[in-house]
C-alpha cells in the first residue's frame, strides 16, 4: 500500500497590515543590511552616499549578517528595530 503525504504547510496565516509608508527621506534613520555577499558593501556604501547627499537622511545604521546562508542573528535585528526603515544589500 503506497501513503501519499502532502507537503503543503496546513498552517493557517493571518494577513500582515502592511507597515505606514514614510512620507520622505529627509532625516530619517534609515538601516543598511549587508548579508555578507561579494560586492554588497561597495553597493551599500554607494547608497548611504546617495542618501545622506540627495535625500539629507539624518542617520544610516549600519550592519551586516556575519553569513548569507542563514537568518539574522537577533543581536543584528535588535540594531535595526530604531530605524524608520531597512534597505537589504544583495550582491554577488
Amino acid at each position: 500500500m503506497t501513503t501519499l503525504i502532502n507537503p503543503m504547510n496546513e498552517t493557517s496565516v493571518g494577513v500582515a497590515k502592511p507597515p505606514v509608508r514614510l512620507q520622505g527621506l529627509e532625516g530619517c534613520s534609515i538601516g543598511l543590511l549587508d548579508i555578507s555577499k561579494p560586492g554588497g558593501s561597495i553597493f551599500l556604501d554607494r547608497l548611504e552616499n546617495l542618501l545622506k547627499q540627495r535625500y539629507a537622511v539624518g542617520n544610516v545604521v549600519r550592519v551586516s549578517k556575519p553569513t548569507f546562508a542563514k537568518p539574522a542573528p537577533e543581536v543584528v535585528i535588535e540594531k535595526l528595530r530604531a530605524v524608520d526603515a531597512v534597505v537589504e544589500g544583495l550582491a554577488d
